[in-house]
């Protein structure tokens, strides 16, 4: 193990009904008035955004609604929530929905304690203070519901980045199983494949010698497959639904890449160029780009790659892991090539321009130049 701080000050609570607990919690933490931010209208479908409502009225806690938000959250959208929880003076963020409404819930809970545009912190300003964060999750997929990370696109620089900050970390997030049972089985699939790709990024380039962290990873990675393929088969099923929750979770709330040393996220960097050109659904477009990265990258670190083909898939070599995964997102109907998403290897140059950005900005342009980037979405034709 290398050196390593690990703290993550999130409380989750986990359960059947426990959606309930909200107007308490938020009573007892002295919190008058919340932005209620949510996304489409399944939760109202659903009847839990009337719940929730009426939980928190009858605590005495007020609430100032803000919907409407997002897949791909943009930053548009983000700036009028800032707007309103500047201007009704809110005390707190209440985000009910997946990934994508936590993420803009933790932009405006950043946005309505400063001074300027909110894009400022996601292209390296500093974050100095932000509302206090609740969630109360409905899709499980993104784990932004117990770290500090939020990602939101420019729709006019088409630019999709993200913040990282210890002061966005949710409060309380909540996790009831039971609401994501209603989820589409095209975003359980996505979900699913995001919840991989959040932990095989450290996997595939740490530093070698850190064997829990490997055992932890492999663990998750057998859960998702193992979860999601009951989830498909019978989407009501409590027990798939919880461990695939939870596990979404772990992966990434920093418990697996703690002590790793130096690792890096290249996956997730060239999707957010394909999420912010095309508007296509992340785990979809991660997809893609994972069994491409992984055979471009196999070739520096093979060893990895063949303890992955046989602890996850027990297969041997490392082109067969690969080929392994790749079959799985295909069996579970996600995308496995550009043209699967209907984008065309003309305009792997543009995405390849798009996605160096980010690598610079997250310091590993030193790696992926253009020109890389382009080698591995070539890959993925």
């Amino acid at each position: 193990m290398y050196d390593f701080e690990f703290h993550n000050p999130t409380r989750i609570i986990f359960g059947r009904g426990k959606e309930e607990s909200i107007g308490p919690l938020l009573k007892d933490a002295g919190l008058a008035k919340v932005l209620l931010v949510y996304g489409s209208q399944s939760v109202k479908k659903s009847g839990l955004l009337d719940r929730v409502k009426d939980n928190l009225g009858r605590r005495g806690v007020s609430y100032v609604e803000f919907g409407g938000v997002v897949s791909n959250p943009v930053l548009s959208h983000t700036r009028k929530g800032v707007e309103l929880a500047k201007a009704e003076k809110v005390d707190a963020v209440l985000a009910v929905g997946g990934g994508s409404v936590l993420d803009e819930a933790k932009a405006i809970a950043v946005g309505a304690l400063a001074e300027g545009d909110i894009w400022q912190f996601f292209t390296g300003k500093e974050i100095r203070a932000a509302l206090p964060i609740y969630t109360i999750l409905t899709l499980a997929a993104t784990g932004s519901e117990m770290n500090g990370n939020s990602v939101v696109t420019n729709e006019e620089t088409r630019q999709k980045y993200n913040i990282a900050s210890p002061l966005v970390y949710p409060k309380v997030s909540i996790l009831n199983p039971q609401l994501t049972c209603t989820v589409p089985a095209d975003y359980s699939t996505y979900g699913a494949v995001d919840a991989i790709a959040h932990v095989i990024e450290a996997y595939f380039t740490k530093k070698p010698g850190t064997r829990l962290q490997d055992r932890l990873v492999e663990s998750i990675i057998k859960t998702v497959i193992a979860s999601h393929n009951v989830i498909l088969k019978e989407p009501d099923n409590y027990e798939a639904r919880a461990e695939f929750m939870w596990t979404a979770t772990l992966a990434l709330n920093g418990l697996t890449p703690t002590g790793v040393g130096d690792c890096s996220f290249p996956n997730h960097m060239i999707e957010h160029s394909l999420s912010a050109l095309y508007n296509i659904a992340h785990g979809a477009g991660l997809a893609i780009v994972m069994p491409a990265w992984m055979r471009w990258y196999s070739r520096q670190h093979p060893a990895q790659f063949e303890r992955f083909a046989d602890r996850i898939f027990g297969v041997q070599g490392a082109e067969a892991g690969i080929a392994a995964l790749e079959k799985w997102f295909q069996e579970i109907g996600a995308p496995i090539r550009l043209q699967d998403a209907g984008i065309g290897a003309d305009d792997i140059e543009m995405i390849a321009d798009n996605a160096a950005g980010l690598a610079k900005l997250w310091g590993i342009d030193a790696v992926y130049s253009k020109g890389v980037i382009a080698d591995v979405l070539r890959l993925a034709t």
